[in-house]
């Protein structure tokens, strides 16, 4: 039996190691904070060959006596984990004191001392709970523990109660199965180090421990105190605590949400300042196609042709018809000055840089009285109503400008088409700069 303990202990810290590769890699999947899952305890305590669950006494005098043992812990969950437990120690008692039932011994057996060779379980452990919800670690946990195992033991026996004490079944090891139950409570000392209380109830699967046979399994408790040490980097998995963390994560999306709606209030504010400041530029009070900057001959009355500084032309321009010729000379001035043109980051503000082409544009019209078609154009960020105003307001944000270098008003023609238009992609950067327009058209 003992043979076979040896081969089943392997088996057991195998699986622990399986399970904990298994769970390395889950968490590291989807948890970016490192969590130490490993640790190992010492701990010493009392054993008495006795339990309070269930069953008779076989002895009226049951002693206690030093144990000790180890374990290695893997830590699956906060809440789970198994234990491969070792305990040591030896066992006694006698019938020197009165039974309570009134009874006494009549066996054959009187006293006994078990030496308790090894002990070797492996165990189910589960955190109850964990003290302080709302702290990401907390203090103090509550557990309870179940397992299997087997436990070697010499048992040595007297007829009498401080009568030689004769070996039981000679220099055998007996090796029985053990069912050990426990609960305990453990105290964080330091981030790498726990106090560890626990009481542990080990039935055995026969009645050979005290020497006296009577047709009732034998059981022994371990009282203890010890402490756990975690192994590798990272805090402690079993202080962890989910709901804290969610209640953090909950509270964090809160304030980014806070945070969202702030740029949003300062986004349309500053869109609220722009549009003003357009409709300011763009004002025209008499409606003679000149903005009330540049008009200088304000409140001129309805149908007045006007000049391009928006005072009546003296003598109406006769209509002539003729054909208009555009030379390429005509397309490279227009083309230079879409190349040029440069605007006010989200805003219909020509940026002087521009000034210089648009002059030239400026001097085309007047000199061979062109007509000059103007279509702004935007990509598709945003919405498109805001699109829509800025392509408009840019195409007359360029004909205020040309009008105010001598150009005819009623000759150029401004139109907005937002994102409707593209002339290429808006999935990338390099489309939605092509799509970022104003086109000229002279006719």
């Amino acid at each position: 039996m003992k043979q076979n303990l040896f081969k089943t202990l392997p088996v057991a810290l195998a699986a622990l190691l399986i399970g904990g590769s298994v769970q390395a890699q889950d968490q590291a999947g989807t948890n970016s904070n490192q969590l130490t899952t490993w640790s190992f305890g010492v701990n010493a305590g009392v054993l008495t060959p006795t339990s309070p669950l269930g069953g008779k006494n076989d002895f009226s005098n049951n002693k206690s006596s030093l144990g000790y043992g180890l374990y290695i812990k893997k830590q699956f969950t906060p809440y789970f984990s198994l234990r491969l437990d070792g305990v040591r120690g030896k066992l006694k008692a006698d019938n020197t004191e009165k039974w309570k039932s009134g009874g006494t011994n009549t066996g054959a057996v009187n006293a006994f001392e078990t030496d308790l060779s090894y002990s070797g379980s492996l165990n189910a452990v589960v955190n109850m709970f964990n003290i302080d919800m709302f702290n990401k670690t907390s203090a103090l946990q509550l557990y309870a523990s179940a397992g299997a195992g087997l436990a070697g033991y010499k048992v040595k026996t007297s007829a009498s109660n401080t009568g030689a004490l004769t070996n039981y079944a000679g220099d055998k090891t007996i090796s029985e199965l053990i069912i050990p139950v426990g609960i305990g409570a453990k105290v964080k000392l330091s981030e790498k180090i726990n106090l560890d209380l626990g009481w542990t109830v080990n039935f055995v699967d026969g009645d050979n421990l005290d020497g006296f046979y009577r047709g009732q399994n034998d059981k022994y408790s371990y009282a203890y105190g010890g402490l756990e040490f975690a192994l590798g980097k990272g805090k402690q998995l079993a202080w962890h605590n989910p709901v804290a963390l969610t209640y953090d994560e909950a509270l964090q999306a809160k304030q980014t949400a806070n945070a969202l709606k702030g740029d949003l209030d300062a986004q349309k504010a500053e869109n609220a300042r722009l549009r003003s400041e357009m409709n300011d530029l763009l004002k025209d009070t008499d409606g003679d196609g000149v903005a009330d900057k540049l008009d200088k001959c304000p409140g001129t009355p309805s149908g007045t042709v006007v000049d391009g500084s928006g005072c009546p032309l003296k003598v109406p321009a006769p209509v002539i018809q003729e054909k208009v010729i555009i030379t390429e000379a005509d397309r490279k001035v227009v083309d230079e000055a879409i190349r040029n043109l440069e605007f006010d980051l989200g805003k219909a503000t020509i940026r002087s840089k521009s000034y210089t082409t648009l002059n030239r544009v400026a001097a085309l019209l007047v000199e061979k009285n062109f007509s000059l078609k103007l279509a702004g154009h935007t990509d598709n960020t945003g919405s498109m109503a805001l699109n829509l105003r800025l392509s408009k307001e840019r195409a007359e944000s360029i004909k205020a400008y040309l009008v105010s270098q001598g150009a005819n008003a009623s000759r150029i023609e401004a139109t907005g088409y937002g994102p409707n238009q593209p002339i290429a992609t808006n999935k990338t950067a390099a489309g939605r700069q092509k799509n970022r327009r104003v086109e000229f058209t002279l006719y």
